[in-house]
């Protein structure tokens, strides 16, 4: 006599993966590495980070008012703010991944070693880095602004209404 498998498939867990940053402002690379993780997971936090020790450009809310206008049409994604560990806030949200994009060898060194004291700190979370599409490999939140400063138009960077409320936040005229 064998025994025989079990016929029922196990349940899957859903899958939530945070994506911290400070999205100031958020930009096209941003938007496309949270449409591919879409892909493989079923929902998403942007997190916006409160770093009390950097000036940006927009405010907390303002990020997040812009977060939530260019993700509207997506019910998978819930956007918010915190000013915890990356760790502890996606103990908080119930997310199984951290979710994070990366550009360049600069970028995953700096990522790679945040990555593992995530582990250390909570070895059930796990990072998932998703590199830059090849077209937003040099664009930076950084970068635009310097370029809206001196004049120039980054609307191939940023959703047009992003690129307006940079012009209006960043160009005295």
């Amino acid at each position: 006599m064998t025994a025989s498998k079990a016929s029922s498939t196990p349940t899957r867990r859903e899958s939530v993966a945070l994506f911290p940053a400070s999205f100031d402002p958020v930009t096209n690379g941003h938007l496309d590495i949270m449409s591919r993780a879409l892909r493989i997971c079923d929902q998403i936090v942007l997190a916006v980070a409160v770093n009390v020790a950097k000036a940006g450009a927009f405010s907390i809310d303002e990020r997040v008012a812009i977060l939530e206008e260019v993700t509207i049409d997506e019910p998978r994604v819930q956007v918010t703010t915190f000013d915890t560990l990356s760790v502890d806030f996606a103990r908080e949200v119930g997310a199984n991944v951290i979710l994070r994009g990366v550009r360049a060898m600069s970028d995953f060194e700096y990522e790679f070693e945040m990555a593992l004291m995530n582990k250390h700190l909570d070895p059930d979370l796990e990072t998932v880095f998703l590199m830059s599409s090849q077209e937003y490999l040099y664009v930076s939140s950084s970068r635009l602004k310097e370029l809206v400063r001196f004049g120039r138009d980054v609307s191939e960077f940023v959703p047009s209404f992003v690129a307006k409320k940079l012009h209006e936040k960043l160009v005295k005229d």
